[in-house]
């Protein structure tokens, strides 16, 4: 009989790390990596919490008139034409497909073998913050660059790489947790770290050389930035970290997440913050609309969105963003990289033909506009995609060449939210209740991706879905098909009925139930659902 030992952490000066602990952890807790963590928590603490208290002084703006617009103090920045970011670094010359999913091992092996250009390795909304995800997933992507990645499922399924040719595999671009969420089992000086900053420091130790040694690089995603001054941040991350590490600097490339309201009228300038650093920006397009619902969540009904279903891409305000977007980058030399297509094919055909046309036409749109690229949440999605921008693309690697000087967005179109076609239905509160407490109740088990009526969902899903009940709630909006005003007694009564339709019931669903309501149809807004569902977790 065997027994395996609890490995021991070289802790740097206080430091502190009270995550069980299990075999291999301590490659990746390294003391060079601690010691990282360390130093990035002592230099950036104290503006992360000047930056989240910012946050919550424009919310306090909006609520009393006051509109996002274009900073007046940045205008320099806009105006110069001359500037550029960084040129593309090697493995992001060409990202026409990108992959999403979590690192779990055998989602690794899967994403790798997919086929696309970019793998987003997801350790924000599509994973969940158990701290088994945490340390694991960096465990599973050092050893995907590695190339001896493998998994064997408990029904005996074996899974590996299909190449170790790293010019064959998705370049991994891994996405740390925004700068709203702490890790609370790593402390330093008695103080919880952020979670971006433990995942970026545990990324660059343990993968960073060997994603060299494969001729690419140590890159990220970055999520949920709402200033141009949290890009600032993370670029002074990035070089303390390759001053740390003896990288040269501009070897970490970041691509941006414009997935906030107040982030769209600052692409520029957070272009600009992370120039030396930049590989462009993402349109992340679902928890955009969480916060355009936050932002802008007391202003009445000129910015209540309906149905989260009817809200497409050509609504008039998710139609500025976008177009805007390409502009922005392709003047700056960035990629722009499309929205996510969450389908998830399936056994019946039929539902398979309506959503590959709907995910073409999707992306057809996209390509034709100027990204660069999309991205898909499921490997069977990944032709599809493919496809579309080969067809557009041909042998180019992208279409930055593509200006878009006849786009002219003005703050006011990114503002026209009340122009989104579409109504506010029980159906669609109905369905905000269902897939909210259905995501909510595998997130709290470990997974942060989960399959929900044909399509992949992650922590935006949840996010929109109560900040809708929310809004309607407070606004006193009333139902297009029923005629009934949407009230606490009426959100409890469609919860039950949800509940009894659910596998299991309310007893398998209580605690996310639970959660779901208590921010769903609270007297204030909770910024973000994942803060107090993350202190439910051990």
């Amino acid at each position: 009989m065997t027994t395996t030992s609890t490995p021991a952490l070289d802790l740097p000066a206080g430091v502190e790390v009270t995550g069980a602990l299990r075999p291999g952890y301590e490659q990746i807790l390294s003391r060079p990596a601690l010691e990282l963590v360390a130093s990035l928590h002592r230099e950036l603490e104290p503006r992360r919490q000047e930056r989240l208290a910012a946050r919550a002084e424009v919310v306090a703006r909006v609520a009393a008139g006051e509109d996002l617009d274009l900073l007046p103090e940045t205008e320099h920045v806009r105006a110069d034409p001359t500037w550029r970011v960084a040129e593309p670094a090697p493995g992001l010359q060409d990202r026409r497909v990108e992959m999403t999913g979590p690192t779990d091992r055998k989602m690794t092996i899967n994403a790798m073998n997919s086929g696309a250009r970019v793998w987003l390795a997801d350790q924000e909304d599509a994973n969940t913050p158990l701290w088994e995800n945490v340390v694991e997933g960096q465990i599973n992507l050092r050893d995907a660059v590695l190339g001896t990645i493998s998994f064997t499922s408990p029904e005996g399924k074996e899974y590996a790489l299909a190449t170790t040719d790293h010019a064959s595999l998705p370049t991994i671009v891994m996405r740390p947790r925004g700068w709203h969420l702490g890790e609370k089992h790593v402390t330093v000086d008695g103080q919880r770290v952020a979670g971006g900053l433990v995942d970026f420091a545990l990324f660059m130790c343990a993968s960073a050389r060997a994603q060299l040694d494969a001729g690419k690089g140590p890159y990220l995603y970055l999520p949920k930035m709402e200033h141009h001054l949290e890009a600032r941040l993370w670029n002074d991350a990035f070089l303390l970290a390759q001053e740390a590490l003896g990288l040269p600097r501009g070897t970490i490339r970041a691509t941006c997440l414009i997935e906030t309201f107040p982030a769209a009228f600052q692409m520029e300038e957070i272009l600009w913050e992370l120039r030396e650093h930049s590989a462009g920006l993402n349109a992340g397009r679902w928890d955009y609309l969480f916060s355009v619902i936050k932002t802008y969540r007391t202003r009445g009904a000129d910015f209540v969105l309906p149905d989260r279903a009817s809200v497409t891409m050509t609504a008039p305000f998710m139609r500025a963003y976008t177009e805007l977007l390409v502009s922005t980058c392709h003047r700056r030399g960035a990629h722009a990289i499309g929205g996510m297509a969450a389908f998830i094919p399936s056994a019946d055909e039929e539902v398979n033909a309506a959503a590959f046309q709907k995910v073409t036409a999707d992306k057809q749109r996209e390509a034709e506009d100027g990204f660069d690229g999309s991205w898909v949440a499921h490997p069977g999605m990944v032709p599809t995609c493919r496809e579309v921008f080969d067809h557009v693309l041909g042998e180019r690697p992208h279409q930055l060449d593509r200006t878009r000087e006849d786009v002219q967005v003005r703050p006011a179109d990114l503002l026209d939210v009340a122009a989104t076609p579409g109504e506010v239905t029980e159906r669609g509160l109905r369905a905000n209740i269902e897939v909210g407490i259905r995501y909510l109740s595998v997130w709290l088990t470990g997974r942060g991706a989960v399959g929900i009526h044909h399509l992949m969902e992650d922590a935006a899903t949840a996010e929109i879905s109560r900040s809708q009940v929310w809004q309607w709630l407070h606004q006193g909006v009333t139902l297009a098909d029923t005629g009934e005003q949407v009230t606490r007694e009426l959100i409890h009564r469609l919860t039950d009925e949800v509940l009894a339709d659910l596998p299991g019931g309310a007893s398998d669903h209580r605690a996310a139930t639970d959660l779901f309501l208590q921010v769903a149809v609270a007297d204030e807004f909770v910024d973000f659902l994942t803060v107090p569902a993350y202190e439910t977790m051990p």
